[in-house]
């Protein structure tokens, strides 16, 4: 989601000066363990509208990410310069404009390292096949027969298969957007491919990123919504339903371009969320251990080979930070 939509109070959007430099931000002596002092941020490439969704593709190492508004999937490698095209259209594959934000969001491939995309102009998530078509996953709620999805914006894969998906409003058109939408809420599900979907819950006004806990035990969805602007925490049940959530973190109060987007969590349980500055480091105990100031609103974050980096999709531009190793 490009902070610059209509669905944002511009008075939430923090000057982009405020952080005119990337840099490191050390709140608590813990995140010594996890970025080691020192470490530089590492600008990969730029020239993007509205970077979003990234993924490391083990099999090809490259990282996959997703240009909303250009309705491209790009892929970098390592030692290049530049990314290049890998899929467009991402996701719109209408013969006129349909929104500013017509493409692929989050990306993620499953067990079978196929690719798994939450596209706003088809308001679906989708699977690339190995013949290198797509097929629709998921598309409605209440069956064939139901109500078209808003614009699925992130996913989470669960080792059974499932996926879970939030979908807020950010692709859908600017101008009208009553007009296009068909469900009164802005929903996170779970679709399965022996039950469909299921809706888990309604509650948020603008659900966004979100993530599973390294035991599946707990779902974390972001709200990128100027007066709540919270991750929550909902324990995950048996049947792969949830319970009523908690607030893992309440990003108010804290100053920079940005909100609470998308996120990724640690094998040890360090949730990595981008959010106001750019992207927060928080321990499992729901405390800010520190941020990557990025100086502009940042989306998204995946990490690299073996966890031993993390890449940003910050607005125009792929970072890569490194990380130390988890202690055993």
């Amino acid at each position: 989601m490009k902070l610059s939509n209509l669905y944002l109070p511009i008075a939430f959007l923090a000057p982009l000066t405020l952080f005119a430099e990337e840099s490191i931000e050390r709140l608590d002596p813990a995140l010594d363990a996890i970025i080691a002092p020192d470490t530089p941020i590492e600008t990969l490439c730029t020239g993007f509208d509205w970077a979003e969704g990234p993924v490391w593709d083990e099999k090809n190492e490259r990282l996959l990410f997703s240009d909303v508004p250009r309705n491209t999937v790009y892929q970098w490698k390592p030692g290049d310069s530049e990314a290049s095209v890998f899929l467009k259209p991402s996701g719109f594959t209408g013969v006129s404009k349909y929104s500013s934000e017509p493409g692929s969001n989050g990306l993620a491939f499953d067990k079978h390292g196929q690719l798994i995309s939450c596209e706003h102009g088809d308001r679906r998530v989708s699977i690339l096949t190995e013949g290198g078509g797509k097929m629709t996953l998921a598309d409605r709620y209440q069956g064939t027969a139901g109500y078209r999805f808003n614009s699925p914006n992130d996913l989470t894969i669960h080792s059974s298969g499932a996926i879970y998906f939030t979908d807020p409003p950010y692709g859908l058109p600017r101008d009208n957007p009553e007009k296009f939408r068909e469900l009164d809420f802005y929903g996170v599900y779970r679709y399965a491919a022996d039950e469909g979907v299921t809706l888990l819950t309604k509650a948020l006004d603008r659900p966004n990123g979100i993530a599973l806990s390294p035991d599946e035990k707990t779902l974390y969805v972001a709200q990128s919504h100027a007066p709540h602007p919270v991750i929550m925490a909902y324990p995950v049940k048996e049947d792969g339903t949830i319970e009523d959530g908690t607030v893992f973190f309440n990003a108010k109060g804290l100053k920079g371009p940005g909100m609470p987007d998308g996120m990724k969590v640690r094998s040890d349980g360090t949730v990595f969320a981008t959010g106001p500055g750019g992207l927060l480091i928080i321990h499992p105990s729901g405390k800010l251990l520190g941020r990557i100031l990025c100086g502009r609103p940042t989306a998204n974050v995946a990490f690299g080979p073996d966890g031993k980096e993390i890449y940003l999709t910050s607005d125009d531009r792929i970072l890569r930070v490194a990380l130390k190793p988890i202690s055993k």
